[in-house]
């Protein structure tokens, strides 16, 4: 695994840096089973959705995904990407 990283953005703006691979990975992974329009899933759905498509080589057993989740939500949240259903629980989907 390279140890590139690239920055990223809380919801905030916040830049920080963070593994490029496996951010690109899971950006993908997630964008893949985000529905085109609210509601959207839930993260806990996002998740069971995702997983199987990840790399095990980047991530063994599906360990840390929940925090790349959330690294890639924040950052598409801050983007534009993605967005928040207005009421909870949180529900993700693509703008």
């Amino acid at each position: 695994m390279s140890d590139e990283t690239i920055e990223v953005l809380t919801r905030e703006g916040t830049p920080w840096r963070v593994n490029k691979a496996k951010f690109e990975h899971m950006q993908a992974a997630l964008m893949a089973v985000l529905p085109d329009a609210p509601p959207g899933i839930t993260v806990a759905e996002a998740k069971a959705a995702l997983l199987p498509r990840l790399d095990p080589a980047l991530f063994p057993g599906g360990g840390k995904a929940g925090w790349w989740i959330k690294a890639v939500q924040l950052d598409h949240e801050a983007r534009g990407l993605i967005a928040r259903a207005d009421k909870p629980p949180v529900r993700l989907y693509r703008t």
